[in-house]
C-alpha cells in the first residue's frame, strides 16, 4: 500500500499532466490529429518493442536479486553489464527505424510521405531505450523516491517543452514534440540514477556472457511478447484506418487511452513494486501466491471505485479529458471498464512467469492470449463499430483470466482464495449496475441512482482496507499532524 500508495500519487500527477497534454491535442489537432500521432507512436513502438530485448522488464529481475543478496560488488557488476546492453540495444532501434522509415511511411498512413519525420523519430528509440535503463536501475533497487520524482519531474518538462509546439505549429509540431519529450525524459531520469552510488569495479568477459545472457534470454520473449502486442495494436490501428477512417483511429486512440493510462494508474503503481518484491519469493510458491492474493485483492478495492465512478460519469469523462467530439467513445469505454475487473485478477498472477524466470511459457502464453485478443478485436469492429471494440476487450480479459489461472494453477498449485472471490463478486455486480444505469436510463436519472452506487463501492473498498491496514486509523493520524500543523 505504501508503494501503491507513492506511484498512485506519481500516477495521478502524471494523468493530470496527460490530461492537459491530450486536451491540447485533442482541440488543437482535432481527432484526425490524434490519430496520427497515434500512428507515429504505435510504429515507434513496434521498432522499439523490436530491438530493446525487453530489458525494461527483464533486467528488474537480475537487479532485484542482486539488491536483495546485499553485495555491492554484485550489484555494480549487474548495473555495468546492463548499461552496455542498453547502450547496445538504443542504438539498434535507432537505426533500424532510420533505415526503415519509408517502409514505415508507408505502412502506416499508405503513402511514403512521412519518411522524413520517422527518420526523425529514430532517435527517440535511443533515448527511450537510455531512460528505461535507468528506471530499471531506479526500481531494481527500490529507490522509489527517486523514481517517482524523476516519473513526476520528466512529465512536467515534457508537457511545457511540447505546447508551443502544438499551438504554433498544429499537425506539424507533432515530431518534435515526440522528439523533445523522449530528450528531456532521459536527461531528467540520467540525473536521478547518479545519485546511486555504485562501486567502480572490472567485469570479465565470462561474467559478461552469464549475466548478458540470462538478461537477453528473459529479455528476448519479453520484446516478442512486447512485439506482438504492439504489432496486434498496429494491425487494428490499420484495420481501422482503412475499414473506418483516420477520425476512427482518433477515438479509438483516445478511448483506450481513458482505459489504459487513466484508468490503469492502478496497474501501473502497483506493478513498480509488486514485481521485485514477487521476484525476491517466487522460489516458494506458498508465499508467491499469497503475494499474488493480496496484490489482486487490493487492486480490486482500489480500482472498484474508480470504475463504478466512470460509468456513472463517462460523459463528463470524455468532454473533460478530450471535447465533445469524442463523445462516439462513451460505449467503448463502458463495455472495457467492465474488462477492467477482470485484468486486474489476470494481471496479478502474470507476474509469477516473469518472476519464476519462465520465458518461453510467458511468451506461448502471451502468444496465444494476443492471437484471440486481435480476432475479437477485428470482428467487434466489423460488427459494432467502436463500441465493438469495447466488448471484445470485456471477452478477451475475461479468456485470458481463466488462461493464466489454470496455467499458474497447473505449473505453481496457485489459486485464489475465498477472500478474492467474495471481494470481486461484490464489486463487479456494483460495477454491473452503474454499466446499465448509465446504459439504459437518461443523465439526470442516472446521476440520481449512480451517486448511491458509487458510495456502495466506496463503502465496501474502505471496509475491506481498514481490516488490512487500519485505514481509520491512518487518516485520523494524518487529520491530527495538519491540526497540529495549523
Amino acid at each position: 500500500m505504501k508503494a501503491t500508495s507513492i506511484f498512485g500519487g506519481v500516477q495521478v500527477f502524471n494523468i493530470i499532466i496527460a490530461i492537459i497534454r491530450s486536451k491540447v491535442i485533442a482541440v488543437l489537432l482535432g481527432p484526425a490529429g490524434m490519430g496520427i500521432a497515434g500512428l507515429f507512436n504505435s510504429s515507434i513502438g513496434l521498432v522499439g518493442n523490436l530491438t530493446n530485448f525487453g530489458l525494461g522488464r527483464s533486467a528488474v529481475k537480475n537487479i532485484a536479486e542482486a539488491n536483495e543478496s546485499s553485495d555491492s560488488i554484485r550489484i555494480a557488476k549487474v548495473a555495468k553489464i546492463f548499461r552496455k546492453l542498453v547502450w547496445i540495444t538504443g542504438l539498434l532501434g535507432a537505426v533500424l527505424c532510420f533505415v526503415l522509415a519509408s517502409y514505415l511511411s508507408q505502412l502506416s498512413f499508405g503513402n511514403k510521405e512521412y519518411t522524413y519525420a520517422f527518420q526523425w523519430l529514430s532517435i527517440t528509440l535511443l533515448f527511450n531505450q537510455l531512460t528505461s535503463g535507468r528506471f530499471v536501475l531506479l526500481q531494481g533497487m527500490r529507490k522509489l523516491k527517486l523514481l517517482a520524482k524523476a516519473n513526476m519531474l520528466g512529465s512536467v518538462v515534457g508537457l511545457f517543452a511540447t505546447l508551443p509546439l502544438y499551438y504554433y505549429y498544429n499537425v506539424k509540431g507533432i515530431v518534435p514534440a515526440i522528439i523533445l519529450t523522449a530528450f528531456f525524459t532521459f536527461c531528467i531520469a540520467w540525473y536521478f540514477s547518479r545519485k546511486i552510488k555504485a562501486e567502480k569495479v572490472s567485469v570479465s568477459s565470462k561474467e559478461t556472457k552469464e549475466v548478458s545472457k540470462e538478461m537477453l534470454t528473459m529479455g528476448f520473449m519479453l520484446s516478442l511478447k512486447g512485439f506482438i502486442v504492439i504489432g496486434a495494436s498496429y494491425i487494428i490501428r490499420i484495420y481501422i484506418s482503412n475499414v473506418g477512417g483516420i477520425d476512427d483511429v482518433g477515438l479509438y486512440t483516445a478511448g483506450f487511452a481513458i482505459i489504459g493510462t487513466y484508468v490503469g494508474l492502478v496497474f501501473s503503481a502497483m506493478g513498480t513494486d509488486f514485481y521485485p518484491r514477487l521476484s525476491g519469493v517466487a522460489h516458494d510458491n506458498e508465499k508467491a501466491a499469497l503475494l499474488i492474493n493480496q496484490q489482486a485483492e487490493i487492486g480490486l478495492l482500489i480500482l472498484a471505485p474508480i470504475l463504478t465512478a466512470f460509468f456513472i460519469f463517462i460523459n463528463w469523462a470524455v468532454i473533460l479529458l478530450y471535447s465533445q467530439k469524442f463523445i462516439a467513445v462513451n460505449g467503448m469505454i463502458q463495455w472495457a471498464a467492465l474488462g477492467m475487473y477482470f485484468r486486474v485478477g489476470s494481471w496479478a498472477i502474470a507476474f509469477i512467469l516473469l518472476a519464476k524466470g519462465a520465458s518461453k511459457l510467458f511468451f506461448w502464453n502471451e502468444l496465444v492470449a494476443n492471437i484471440y485478443k486481435l480476432a475479437f478485436n477485428i470482428l467487434g469492429y466489423y460488427f459494432w463499430g467502436l463500441e465493438g471494440l469495447g466488448i471484445s476487450f470485456l471477452l478477451s480479459f475475461i479468456f485470458y483470466l481463466f488462461q493464466i489461472y489454470y496455467l499458474a494453477h497447473y505449473k505453481y498449485q496457485f489459486s485464489f482464495n475465498t477472500v478474492f472471490y467474495r471481494i470481486f463478486i461484490f464489486q463487479f455486480i456494483i460495477g454491473i449496475c452503474g454499466f446499465l444505469i448509465t446504459k439504459f436510463l437518461p443523465s439526470p436519472l442516472s446521476y440520481f441512482l449512480g451517486l448511491p452506487v458509487i458510495f456502495a463501492s466506496c463503502w465496501y473498498s474502505y471496509k475491506e482496507l481498514d481490516k488490512r491496514m487500519g485505514l481509520k486509523e491512518v487518516i485520523l493520524n494524518l487529520k491530527d499532524k495538519y491540526v497540529r500543523k495549523r
